[in-house]
């Protein structure tokens, strides 16, 4: 049974590997290696809200939310990190997750989550839009990935719940 919980140090290995896979991809994040330690995977993001999704007690999915801004006006909006392993891709590890961090993010106060994510990545795109994302624009050339310029969807969800005041 699929097991949500809140992230922890021992994870990082597992954390780590699923990061490293969701890079060899090459749609899932600019980035080219993953962080070298916990404490770095964990440094911008919000207290209480870095996830990982467990399935017979392996670690098989994570995500997380980092500040967007430290500008007090954007307290309440949150980026969206998630990766799923290889193998358990398809099998609504990802929907379970993000549904547990929207929960948490809303009882933290989060009136809005974006997420950006290449538009090749179809499966992150579907599985956003299933959970309440829209897409809000294209940062169009927004960086270069092995000396090509790549696009970035912006999709942004608005909590029905939190900041409606």
């Amino acid at each position: 049974m699929l097991h949500i919980r809140e992230a922890r140090e021992s994870d990082w290995p597992s954390v780590k590997s699923i990061y490293e896979e969701g890079i060899a991809t090459g749609n899932a994040t600019f980035a080219s290696v993953a962080p070298d330690s916990y404490g770095a995977w964990q440094a911008n993001s919000v207290p209480g809200c870095s996830l990982v999704a467990e399935l017979d007690g392996c670690v098989v999915g994570w995500c997380k939310l980092t500040k967007t801004s430290d500008q007090c006006v954007y307290a309440g909006v949150g980026e969206v990190s998630i990766y799923i392993g290889q193998d358990h891709r398809g099998k609504g590890v990802g929907h379970a997750l993000l549904r547990a961090l929207i929960e948490v993010s809303e009882q933290r106060g989060f009136w809005t989550l974006v997420s950006k994510i290449f538009p090749e990545n179809q499966a992150s795109v579907r599985l956003h839009l299933k959970n309440g994302f829209r897409i809000i624009g294209t940062c169009e050339r927004i960086g270069k990935m092995n000396g090509v310029w790549r696009d970035v969807l912006l999709l942004e969800r608005r909590s029905e719940i939190v900041g409606i005041d």
